[in-house]
């Protein structure tokens, strides 16, 4: 999001619109590396990009993130009034299942104008209990924070508010929207967040709190100001992934949002795409952007399950409703992933 050009983004919808019982063409069943899939290798074209695995119920998201429960169910949080959540047995069939705050959250309303339309949350499961970061702000303004909410059990109205985690303000050249939780092999939480301004931030928390533990504010990616949000970082083998999401949002079917990867062997950076190119230099690899009647893919989460890793993420249809997108995570024989 942007304050300060017209094209950022009307962040978030106000109400997603409501659910569509879709079914899409994709080849979700084929093997990796099977005839017709893209691989980042091959240098295909946004045309052969893979459509979005079938998917039913209520399908209507916007910005999804993903938790597997202990039980081997699906809960998701996205942007919408007091946090929606949905859940699903399959991955497939999804259902709403209220919100975080169904009593509101008048902790954010200082960030929100008094809106209860909270953005961009990113939920996980550690020492049994759920965590979930999320964002209060206005389209517009960097005048945002992250807060943080723990459950016993990931339900609606279980959720206990535990306050401010980072906040920005209108002089700071960062945006504090768009968190993402990392933790990493040695047990240090790092928390990625950012959008438009100077880019992707990182910072190291403490476990024990959810918060900032007093570290370094890490420059992890940056387009000069322009429009780069909604940092994943993801684990494989030896290296660190940052996936990102390019352009534009929020436009409809106009939207032009994409979804970009690098690579570091550090978690802090320097992370750099197939070509080299500094994320923080703007550089980046596409991996998913919109084709046929899929408009704008992005806000992207990014998850290892038992039959694969998953990219989750939302799309528009050409009708302007922001949908549920998901996809199989293929890897390379270089290491680089590609949407299948």
């Amino acid at each position: 999001m942007s304050g300060h050009r017209t094209t950022g983004r009307p962040r978030r919808l106000p109400r997603l619109i409501g659910c569509l019982l879709a079914v899409f063409a994709l080849a979700v069943t084929a093997p990796a590396g099977a005839a017709g899939l893209p691989r980042a290798e091959d240098g295909i074209g946004a045309a052969a990009y893979p459509n979005p695995g079938l998917v039913t119920g209520d399908i209507g998201v916007h910005d999804p993130t993903f938790v597997k429960r202990p039980s081997g169910d699906y809960l998701v949080a996205h942007t919408g009034d007091n946090i929606a959540l949905k859940t699903s047995t399959d991955r497939t069939a999804f259902r709403n299942a209220g919100s975080v705050f169904p009593g509101g959250a008048p902790w954010t309303t200082e960030y929100t104008g008094g809106s209860r339309n909270l953005w961009a949350p990113d939920i996980s499961y550690h020492n049994g209990q759920y965590y979930l970061y999320y964002s209060a702000s206005t389209f517009g303004s960097n005048r945002s924070a992250i807060f943080l909410a723990t459950s016993p059990s990931g339900n609606s109205g279980t959720w206990t508010n535990r306050g401010l985690v980072v906040e920005s303000s209108r002089s700071d050249n960062y945006n504090a929207i768009d968190p993402n939780l990392f933790v990493d092999d040695d047990g240090r939480w790092w928390l990625s967040f950012g959008s438009f301004w100077s880019g992707l931030k990182l910072v190291e928390l403490n476990p024990a709190t959810g918060k900032p533990a007093g570290g370094t504010l890490h420059s992890i990616a940056g387009r000069g100001g322009g429009a780069i949000e909604a940092p994943t970082i993801f684990k494989r083998g030896g290296y660190y992934y940052l996936f990102a999401s390019f352009d534009t949002c929020c436009q409809g079917a106009q939207s032009t949002y994409r979804v970009m990867v690098g690579r570091a062997t550090n978690v802090t950076g320097p992370y750099r795409d197939r070509n080299g190119v500094a994320m923080t230099s703007g550089g980046g690899t596409e991996i998913l952007a919109g084709h046929g009647n899929i408009n704008g893919p992005g806000h992207q989460d990014v998850f290892a399950d038992a039959d694969n890793d998953i990219l989750a993420y939302h799309y528009y249809a050409n009708d302007g409703r922001s949908l549920l997108g998901i996809n199989w995570l293929g890897w390379d024989a270089s290491g680089w992933p590609y949407v299948h």
